[in-house]
């Protein structure tokens, strides 16, 4: 058995449905009743909780995928820039667009609907 103690992650959250993409989401709850809505939200929630991001002590990150896994990691020390989108929606709802830059004019990291942007930003920069 391994006694190593675990370290608890300064940030760990997936994506969020609804503040994400609330059209979207209304859309198929319209939709139910012909059950084309019950199938879309049930593909669109599995994909959602199969993408997590995962700030450490050293990186972030990102996994995701249902059949084909994707992981990406970045160290935090390499990163360049955070930067954060809202839109209006995104504030009423407390998520955001996330979006880490290493080097060059496009995001390494580009994640919508996180949840608790502040918290993230902070577990970034600490």
């Amino acid at each position: 058995m391994n006694d190593a103690p675990t370290v608890k992650p300064r940030y760990q959250e997936h994506p969020r449905m609804f503040a994400d993409e609330p059209g979207r989401f209304i859309l198929a709850v319209i939709l139910i009743p012909v059950l084309v809505g019950i199938v879309w939200l049930v593909f669109w929630w599995i994909r959602t909780r199969c993408t997590l991001v995962t700030v450490g002590d050293e990186r972030v990150l990102l996994s995701r995928g249902v059949f084909a896994k994707e992981r990406l990691e970045i160290e935090l020390k390499s990163i360049r820039t955070v930067e954060i989108d809202q839109t209006f929606v995104d504030r009423i709802f407390n998520c955001g667009i996330l979006k880490i830059y290493t080097a060059g004019d496009n995001p390494e990291l580009l994640q919508k609907g996180m949840p608790d942007p502040e918290r993230l930003r902070s577990a970034l920069r600490s």
